[in-house]
């Protein structure tokens, strides 16, 4: 039997018919919105290898220190530029909320071997 946890990400589908198959590696996100929700959905998650193996190689820390304390509490998607199955790069406007606050960001993003990956981001007021 699925379990039907809804998805972190926002989108009315279960977390294993969501993100959860990015996060396993039987699937690949197809646009970079999808990519940046897969990645929101991995933070909630503490999932810090799924966050390192979709980041671009030239932009990726060493390691990444999740803060176990942190409480994600919803993503809204402001704005998306290209990033769809026609594109090479792309861009995604977004704000993440936390228990005590909210994230900003216009996440940039491109294709590495086919695959989505996040380049880095801009903060927003």
């Amino acid at each position: 039997m699925t379990s039907r946890t809804p998805c972190p990400c926002g989108l009315p589908e279960a977390y294993e018919e969501c993100c959860g198959r990015f996060h396993s590696g039987t699937a690949s996100a197809p646009t970079a919105e999808r990519l940046m929700r897969s990645r929101y959905a991995a933070f909630t998650r503490g999932d810090g290898a799924y966050l390192l193996r979709t980041w671009h190689p030239r932009t990726r820390p060493a390691r990444l220190d999740l803060d176990p304390a942190m409480r994600w509490t919803g993503l809204e998607i402001l704005a998306t530029e290209d990033g769809s199955a026609f594109h090479s790069t792309g861009t995604v406007t977004f704000r993440a909320s936390y228990r005590g606050g909210s994230l900003h960001e216009r996440s940039r993003f491109e294709r590495v071997d086919g695959a989505w990956v996040y380049v880095d981001g801009d903060f927003l007021g």
